[in-house]
């Protein structure tokens, strides 16, 4: 895996803080969700930008499913207060019963 530049390393620090935050907020009002993860190319930020809430169960992601855009919101916003805008927080944030390794 190539070395990452120093303004790649701010990028991976500043993903890092926002899913931190907004998987414990995740967690704490979604049952079910397992965990936050994401999936970026340092090259293309902030496009390429992938985060995913992971659930448990099928019951539990359709549950989950109509907050969705409330929680696209909030991960915009995070990310905005950290000087990243998000064009279409749609494509940036998805719920799942997928793992990162799947």
């Amino acid at each position: 895996m190539k070395k990452l530049s120093k303004v790649q390393e701010k990028q991976q620090a500043l993903v890092l803080n926002v899913a931190d935050k907004i998987e414990e907020q995740g967690r704490a009002e979604l049952p079910g969700m397992l965990q936050c993860w994401f999936d970026v190319e340092y090259h293309l930020f902030p496009g390429s930008l992938l985060m995913c809430f992971q659930f448990e169960n099928q019951q539990a992601l359709d549950a989950a499913e109509p907050n969705i855009l409330k929680w696209q919101k909030r991960l915009s916003g995070a990310m905005l207060k950290k000087g990243v805008i998000l064009k279409d927080m749609r494509k940036h944030l998805k719920f799942t019963l997928n793992g990162p390794e799947d």
